[in-house]
């Protein structure tokens, strides 16, 4: 088992020189501890103190100093395009005040496929275009970029992991102990809403 000192963020390394690849869709690649295996075999530990963002492109740097590619599993996805950049920042505003994830590409947006937000998209006016490709959403304020070995740790290892998950819902997902994955085959790991309904009701008699 190979433990992930840091990460290197996509362009600033040879990723001819990768001595494996873990390919991970959008949801696999926010987590603060995983157990990996590469297409060659490869066994990954990344377990760091905060959940991580991966990108299509970064490396995740061993102890051994070996790197390990990550690639993004092409997703089926929507590209929206406007008719100006009022417009699409207008898009982006009701895509936003939906939790919708986005991705930014330059003067175009993507989002997952889903028949609902589509609808409303075309009824503002948007150009909408399906594909499949790796879907690299943006990540929220709080994430922490643990590229040259920020952000992580190398301390004990910790009885139970905690990976979160948000998405329109709201969605939390909790995992206890290692998350195993497989690159080849990705598993779907279920997510548990909680919902909180509080009702107050008055009656007043005479």
């Amino acid at each position: 088992m190979h433990r992930v000192a840091s990460i290197i963020r996509a362009g600033q390394w040879n990723d001819n020189t990768a001595k494996d690849r873990v390919i991970l869709d959008a949801a696999d690649r926010t987590r603060r501890r995983i157990v990996l295996t590469g297409e060659k075999g490869t066994q990954i530990l990344l377990d760091f103190e905060k959940p991580v963002t991966l990108r299509d492109g970064d490396g995740l740097v061993l102890e051994d100093g070996s790197v390990v590619r990550v690639c993004g599993k092409p997703e089926p996805l929507i590209e929206i395009a406007a008719s100006s950049p009022h417009e699409l920042a207008r898009l982006a505003w009701h895509l936003g005040n939906r939790h919708t994830e986005v991705q930014i590409i330059g003067e175009r947006l993507r989002i997952r496929r889903d028949h609902v937000l589509e609808d409303m998209l075309r009824g503002l006016g948007a150009v909408l275009a399906p594909l499949e490709a790796p879907f690299d959403p943006e990540s929220g304020a709080y994430a922490k970029d643990p590229a040259h070995g920020h952000g992580h740790e190398h301390g004990h290892a910790h009885s139970h992991a905690y990976d979160h998950a948000h998405g329109q819902a709201h969605g939390h997902s909790h995992a206890h102990g290692y998350d195993h994955h497989h690159s080849h085959d990705p598993h779907d790991h279920g997510a548990h809403d909680h919902g909180h309904s509080h009702r107050h009701g008055h009656s007043h008699g005479r």
